[in-house]
């Protein structure tokens, strides 16, 4: 799983004119799904971003989390992630999982990050031509990938 995640002030997801989700001070994850994905992964994943440090405490240093500011989580699916630019300039995206599994392991990883932080998760609609709208706050941008463990 690769997850780019994002410190956001409010964050938004819609498709079409329907509003699918939202959330206000917080943190919004881009997730892309890779068919070498485990369960161990997903919990892997959802533990490290829910302990993720990356909200400033009373001195001004990066130090809280997203569960001790009590801010909220959306998550957006994000096939791009596992693009490929290895070879001329059309990205390959065959690392991506098609969504037989794909789905699973998204609602899987929705389901063990609201689990690891105690807070309702709002998502994406998976597959859907989406327009996420976010106010990035700092900015802070975190890029994990748990093949790396980093």
């Amino acid at each position: 799983m690769r997850a780019v995640i994002q410190r956001v002030s409010r964050a938004s997801v819609t498709a079409g004119s329907r509003s699918i989700a939202e959330i206000s001070e917080g943190l919004l994850v881009l997730l892309g799904v890779e068919d070498a994905d485990t369960a161990e992964d997903s919990v892997w994943l959802a533990g490290k971003i829910a302990r993720l440090r990356v909200f400033n405490d009373p001195e001004g240093t990066m130090n809280l989390s997203v569960v001790e500011t009590c801010g909220e989580l959306l998550v957006v699916s994000q096939f791009t992630l596992h693009a490929s630019t290895k070879k001329g300039n059309r990205p390959s995206y065959i690392r991506a999982s098609k969504p037989d599994f794909a789905i699973p392991m998204y609602e899987r990883f929705i389901a063990d990050l609201a689990k690891e932080s105690g807070i309702l998760v709002q998502k994406g609609e998976f597959g859907a031509m989406m327009q996420v709208e976010l106010v990035n706050d700092g900015p802070v941008t975190i890029i994990i990938d748990t093949k790396n463990r980093e």
